[in-house]
């Protein structure tokens, strides 16, 4: 079972590494813009602001690669939080948030807890 949390954890962090780049590096970009359906405008006027988010999600994904070789608090810690973020962008953003970012780390989360 360690190996399946593992994997999970790996996947959420890879996730959040993703969405690091997104925000940070390809938010302007035709790939940014698509992935947070945004108009060039918005994603022109909101760059600073993705870039911080973006930043915070490279923590997430620094804090998930630590939990693989970390003991079980640092991962609960971690996946909590990405739970919780999801949670709350999925309420004042998009429930798709809830299904991309926080459902994996749910799943994580439950497993670690159980096995």
């Amino acid at each position: 079972m360690d190996l399946v949390v593992n994997i999970i954890i790996g996947i959420v962090a890879l996730l959040h590494l993703y969405f690091m780049i997104l925000e940070m590096f390809l938010w302007e970009k035709p790939a940014g813009r698509k992935s947070f359906r945004t108009t060039a405008e918005f994603a022109a006027q909101s760059k600073t602001l993705a870039a911080n988010q973006g930043l915070y999600n490279g923590f997430l994904a620094a804090g998930l690669v630590w939990g693989l070789f970390a003991d079980e608090p640092v991962r609960i810690f971690f996946l909590s939080c990405v739970i919780i973020a999801g949670v709350y962008g999925a309420s004042t953003v998009s429930r798709r948030i809830f299904f991309i970012q926080a459902l994996p780390a749910l799943i994580g989360l439950v497993l670690l807890l159980v096995a």
